[in-house]
């Protein structure tokens, strides 16, 4: 990769957005729609996020903590929103957020948010490394804290765990 790949990026450079109607097909027996297609959802928005701030492919290694606050139901638009919150050298925290609408009323709910954590891979497979954030607002300067602090916490409980 070039020095010139490896120019910084803003966040608002790499966001992405999916938005699907939920359908019969993605609900249990109460109406409400499976936890894992949104899981589905929020992976593929985040990965477009991810590959578009590295400029490559990029798996994903982890998400953390999900909580679905409110159910979603049949009928009703889900929107997940991503974007690139953290940069390590070869991996990223990518954050969505997800809402559901009534297309019809216009409401909107804020169902859930979760951060991701993807690394970048290069022609051979292996992790690759990954152009900086240019922050350009406090909420990205903020969010870019917190996903330092985030990674900071994961690295330490692993570290924890390994000495179990």
């Amino acid at each position: 990769m070039s020095d010139e790949v490896l120019e910084p990026r803003a966040p608002s450079q790499s966001a992405s957005e999916i938005t699907e109607l939920m359908m019969p097909l993605h609900v249990n027996n109460l109406g409400n729609v499976f936890g894992g297609v949104v899981l589905s959802m929020v992976d593929k928005a985040a990965a477009l996020a991810a590959m578009r701030h590295a400029g490559r492919p990029c798996v994903t290694v982890s998400i953390d903590r999900v909580e679905f606050n409110e159910p979603i139901y049949a009928g009703e638009l889900v929107t997940c929103a991503a974007q690139v919150n953290y940069v390590g050298r070869t991996s990223m925290e990518v954050g969505v957020c997800v809402c559901a609408e009534n297309p019809i009323t216009g409401r909107r709910r804020r169902t859930n948010d979760c951060y991701l954590t993807f690394v970048a891979l290069g022609p051979d497979g292996r992790p690759a490394p990954v152009r900086p954030l240019r922050l350009e607002t406090p909420d990205e300067e903020r969010r870019f804290e917190e996903g330092k602090k985030r990674r900071a916490a994961r690295q330490q409980l692993e570290r924890e765990l390994e000495g179990e």
